[in-house]
């Protein structure tokens, strides 16, 4: 296979993995608690290079160089992805079970048929026997991972900073304290996994021990998706242009280049 055709093959499959998850992101700009998805874009060079001392081919010999010299296509791939987990703006609603983190690295946990998952999206309802849920009908864990029940006659109800939870008793001002939200702080927040549904899988390792002075709790907040549109769309548009610019030059290299060198070496010289 020519060098110059594989290497624009490689570039476009780069740039349709790009564009996936750039409307990815755009798809959910306006989902509460969202954080972007990146992608890194690198190249065999590098990755060999990276690499080269694991090679079964001992570095710094004749061999090695001639393996070295035979990889010297640039080929651009994908070559690691991460969820950016940088704050998003954070919006009032006055909601009583809306509620929003202000601190990076910490997140509700929610129990789903699939185990603890943790989650920014504080949109939060209470059913009709007083339990906390999430819109997708999964228990809001408190502090000793139960799941959290309110009288649905309390007509006051606060979440204090660090998330413990009140509610007057029905007909009376007097408030009695409930369950503390369990906030956890994973110890590496690199190793979650995204499932879907703006949950996420912790590391299977992590105790997920609940944070007692978190201090990040905004009751009446949504934290808003940190993707800028307008960032994401000139990074769609962009990869769109080199997917066309990739195009044109396997077209060079199978068309004009592969023509010009049948004409030149399938001619004969008398």
């Amino acid at each position: 296979m020519q060098t110059g055709y594989y290497a624009a093959t490689g570039g476009m499959v780069a740039q349709f993995n790009r564009m996936d998850t750039i409307a990815n992101n755009l798809a959910n700009v306006n989902t509460a608690g969202y954080k972007r998805d990146q992608l890194i874009t690198g190249d065999f060079v590098r990755l060999l290079k990276e690499a080269q001392d694991e090679l079964p081919i001992p570095n710094h010999t004749m061999e090695a160089a001639q393996y070295f010299n035979r990889s010297m296509s640039r080929v651009p791939q994908i070559t690691d992805a991460y969820t950016d987990f940088s704050l998003g703006a954070m919006q009032r609603t006055e909601n009583t079970f809306d509620l929003a983190l202000g601190k990076e690295g910490q997140f509700f946990a929610v129990n789903t048929p699939q185990g603890i998952r943790l989650t920014r999206n504080g949109t939060f309802t209470l059913n009709e026997e007083g339990k906390l849920l999430t819109k997708q009908g999964f228990e809001v864990l408190a502090a000793d991972k139960t799941p959290i029940t309110i009288n649905p006659q309390s007509s006051v109800v606060t979440i204090d900073k660090n998330g413990q939870i009140a509610a007057n008793i029905a007909g009376t001002t007097e408030m009695i304290p409930a369950k503390r939200l369990l906030i956890a702080e994973p110890q590496n927040i690199r190793m979650l996994n995204k499932e879907g549904e703006n949950l996420y899988i912790p590391d299977a390792a992590d105790p997920l021990n609940p944070l007692n002075d978190s201090g990040s709790v905004m009751q009446g907040f949504v934290e808003k998706s940190n993707v800028n549109a307008v960032n994401e769309m000139i990074a769609l548009v962009e990869a769109n242009r080199l997917v066309g610019m990739y195009q044109k030059a396997m077209d060079s290299q199978m068309n004009d280049l592969n023509r010009d060198a049948i004409e030149k070496l399938g001619a004969t010289r008398r």
